[in-house]
């Protein structure tokens, strides 16, 4: 269950920041906080930060509600304590260890994966979605009557970061024990098992980017995020019938890489 500090409006007599002293915080002032929390794990609520991750897999809906209450308030969308961040780290390098030892990789491959997948795949793909999106969004899905509203680039990169811990479970953590005794293996069977993993992890990336941009109130034809899915049906039935293996060219491409 979700944690009672957390919803309990009262805590703001308490020293908590209500609406009025965060709204004195310019964008600046707020990514400076953020990251200077990073390195200051007594202050992160990683009991809050895990709720999260399992919410994201059984109700996506409750970990955007929580945003609405941080904004009510904190006066930000965005999160303020970089918890989640720094837990969704530690399940991508441990996920990623593991993808390194199902293929037979050194531990000096290892390590140079590890930093790929951290700092390019995660961080760097990241932030060009999130900036991407936080363009469209602010240009092209505002209401007319929303003026003085706008999507923050802070909140944009959190609904990449809630999107993306499921799809890495689902191909960097569940997918681990089907590749070498199922999914590489030749033959429609693991052609199918395989991309079946990237049906539903891209699929969930979709699905929870979509709910956390329709969270907000000033924001219209929301919908229109979910398109995507059509697309990604087809490309799924075309790899099936091309038998494109969308997991073995994952690891190649892994081992091509690091060496």
């Amino acid at each position: 269950m979700l944690p009672t500090t957390t919803y309990n409006p009262s805590s703001q007599g308490n020293g908590a920041p209500n609406s009025s002293d965060s709204a004195r915080y310019t964008a600046g002032a707020k990514r400076y906080k953020y990251l200077r929390r990073l390195f200051r794990f007594k202050q992160m609520d990683f009991e809050f930060a895990i709720w999260q991750m399992l919410y994201l897999f059984t109700s996506p809906q409750m970990v955007y509600r929580n945003f609405h209450y941080r904004k009510q308030t904190k006066d930000q969308w965005a999160r303020d304590d970089p918890a989640f961040l720094v837990l969704l780290s530690i399940w991508l390098c441990a996920s990623t260890i593991g993808f390194g030892f199902v293929l037979g990789m050194g531990f000096f491959e290892t390590i140079k994966l590890l930093l790929w997948v951290v700092f390019i795949d995660c961080i760097g793909v990241g932030l060009l979605i999130a900036t991407l999106m936080w363009c469209i969004t602010n240009r092209y899905l505002m209401k007319p009557q929303s003026k003085g509203y706008d999507v923050e680039w802070g909140y944009a990169f959190d609904i990449h970061l809630n999107a993306f811990y499921p799809l890495l479970v689902i191909l960097h953590f569940i997918q681990l024990f089907f590749i070498n005794h199922v999914i590489i293996r030749d033959g429609i069977i693991g052609c199918f098992v395989g991309n079946v993993f990237w049906l539903v992890g891209i699929g969930y990336y979709i699905y929870v980017t979509f709910l956390g941009y329709s969270a907000l109130p000033f924001l219209k034809n929301t919908v229109a995020l979910l398109y995507p899915f059509a697309l990604l049906v087809i490309f799924f039935l075309l790899s099936l019938g091309l038998g494109w293996n969308f997991t073995k060219g994952l690891c190649w491409f892994y081992k091509y890489r690091v060496q």
